[in-house]
């Protein structure tokens, strides 16, 4: 069995959570009992239901570089205004 990313885990709901550790259990047992067959398909469910808990990684993956380019456009802003307060001081 292939567990997903801890940051993924994280994103997950109280739900989906419950049902990938409960999925993760079925699938161990299955392996124990070498029925890879069953595994594979238990394996597919988890893929399945970590989908939206990837999508919330991804979206605050781009939330997070929307938020760096606003940061650095009003850092820069601030550099003007700042440069130009300078040369007016000099004149």
């Amino acid at each position: 069995m292939r567990h997903c990313s801890v940051q993924v885990r994280g994103l997950l709901t109280r739900d989906e959570l419950d049902r990938y550790n409960a999925l993760m259990d079925v699938g161990h047992y299955l392996e124990s009992q070498n029925r890879y067959d069953l595994v594979q398909t238990v394996q597919k469910e988890i893929d399945i239901l970590i989908l939206p808990a990837i999508e919330r990684l991804k979206e605050k993956s781009r939330q997070r570089d929307r938020d760096t380019e606003e940061y650095l456009r009003r850092k820069a802003e601030m550099e003007a205004q700042m440069k130009a307060l300078e040369e007016e001081e000099d004149e």
